[in-house]
């Protein structure tokens, strides 16, 4: 019996896979927290076009699908769907304001830690 042997003498469950379960980029991969939320508002420039004809923006290296969006286009989005690895948005205004991302939260801060 080679039942052993079959994945490069390591055996076992999970073989050389890192060990076990997840093995790399299973479980924790899910809980990383994303750089946009669903119904908040963003401004983005699209940077490329999808196979689908949607433009293709990022946030932190994070794609997001934006129907109607033209590639160069500069727009405020809304986020409609946020998925382990993409979101989709729609776009709320054509120009954006210049920066590239803006959230409702203008950053200030009046509280020092408690």
């Amino acid at each position: 019996m080679s039942y052993g042997n079959r994945s490069g003498g390591r055996g076992g469950y999970g073989g050389s896979r890192g060990g076990g379960y997840g093995g790399s980029g299973g479980f924790g991969s899910s809980f990383k927290p994303k750089p946009v939320e669903v119904g908040k508002e963003y401004d983005v420039s699209i940077s490329d076009t999808s196979r689908r004809g949607e433009g293709i923006a990022k946030i932190d290296g994070f794609v997001i699908f934006v129907a109607g969006a033209k590639q160069g286009q500069s727009a405020r989005i809304k986020i409609t769907r946020v998925t382990d690895r993409f979101a989709t948005g729609d776009v709320v205004t054509g120009a954006g304001s210049g920066s590239s991302e803006s959230t409702t939260d203008s950053g200030s801060s009046d509280e020092q830690g408690a």
